[in-house]
Parts: structure tokens; C-alpha cells; sequence
């Protein structure tokens, strides 16, 4: 069973991998958009972990709301809103349970996957953020591992798409050649989950 500590250690791996990353993300997202993704994603999950230092979420649902709202509030452009719905929808699906299945987890996740799609009105092959997670809550089912490399292969396959979506999207065919800085960073988030788990399995 996944309990609260998995998804505190899980949310301060991707603190971790986003502060290391922040300049990788920067630059990739300075080819096709505003270059501030990395500097955004850094500030949020900053954020992210100063509130679960100070407040005491005691169930998995909980952790991820708590998260999510962080996100929103703190992070600008379009991945504020975006992560910020992805944990907090997942956080929703997962209720008031002290600790859930990797199966609950992986369908709580597919819902989050879900309301991004909504919000953004984006599908696969748009090169966006959800070219790594779609691909990535599919393997959920099977592995963590197997997640975390469909989502990476996920977000390398967004380098000769077109934008369709988002900011990148203005520049056309200009955007082929890039890797999508969104699609990069869910990977990451992916990547960090199954990091988790690896580490300590469910529990405290």
C-alpha cells in the first residue's frame, strides 16, 4: 500500500529533479516559448515543499491536493494550472483513503491525465505535456518502471512533431526539432514517482 509518507517522498523527488533540471528545462523551452519553464517549475515545487513542511496532510489525497493548489498559485504561464490540476485531480480521485493500491494510484493518476486534457483542450501528438503522460499512466498499469520509460520516450518523441498546442504552436513548423519543455518536465514528475517507489516501496 502507497501511504502518505511515499507521496511526501514522491513530491520532494520532484522538487529535487526539477531544481537539477531547471536549466535543461529553461533551454529547451527558450527554443519554442518564453524560456521561463524551468525557473517556474523550480519556484513551484519550492513552494510545493515549504507547505508540506509547514502543514500536515494525513492522507495520500490530501498531499496531492495540497500540492496542486501550491502549484497553481505559484507557478505562471500554463503549468501552473496544468500541474496544479494533473496532482489535483489525481488527489480527488485518490478521497480520504490513509493509503491506496498501486492500482488506485495508476487509475487516480489516468483521471488527473484527464482533466489536463480537458483544461488544455490537447490531445496526443500536439507535442505537449501530454505526450509523456499519456504513454505514461498506460504503463502505470503494468510497472512504475515501465511508466517512467514510455513517459521519457514519450517526451523524446515530441522532438519532429509540430506544436498544435500551446505557446509553441505560434511558430508553425518552426517548433520541429525540439523537445516539447513540458512533455519533458511530466516526464521528470514520472520518472521521480517510480524513483519513489523504488526506493521504499508504499510505506514510511
Amino acid at each position: 500500500m502507497l501511504d502518505v509518507d511515499f507521496f511526501r517522498r514522491w513530491m520532494a523527488a520532484a522538487a529535487a529533479a526539477v531544481d537539477r533540471e531547471a536549466d535543461r528545462l529553461t533551454e529547451l523551452d527558450s527554443a519554442i516559448g518564453d524560456a521561463d519553464h524551468g525557473s517556474n517549475m523550480q519556484r513551484g515545487f519550492a513552494a510545493v515543499t515549504a507547505v508540506l513542511e509547514k502543514e500536515d496532510p494525513r492522507t495520500p489525497g490530501a498531499v496531492l491536493m495540497l500540492a496542486g493548489r501550491q502549484l497553481i498559485s505559484t507557478v505562471g504561464g500554463a503549468s501552473g494550472p496544468l500541474y496544479g490540476t494533473l496532482l489535483r485531480r489525481t488527489g480527488k480521485a485518490l478521497g480520504d483513503a490513509p493509503a491506496v493500491t498501486d492500482q488506485q494510484l495508476a487509475e487516480a493518476f489516468a483521471a488527473g491525465v484527464a482533466a489536463v486534457g480537458q483544461l488544455g483542450g490537447a490531445q496526443a501528438g500536439d507535442k505537449t505535456m501530454l505526450d509523456a503522460l499519456l504513454p505514461g499512466v498506460e504503463a502505470l498499469g503494468t510497472s512504475y518502471a515501465a511508466a517512467r520509460e514510455a513517459a521519457e520516450a514519450g517526451a523524446t518523441a515530441t522532438v519532429p512533431m509540430q506544436a498544435r498546442k500551446g505557446r509553441a504552436s505560434y511558430l508553425g513548423e518552426r517548433s520541429i526539432g525540439h523537445q516539447d519543455p513540458g512533455a519533458t518536465s511530466s516526464a521528470l514528475l514520472i520518472a521521480t514517482l517510480a524513483e519513489s517507489y523504488e526506493r521504499g516501496g508504499g510505506g514510511s
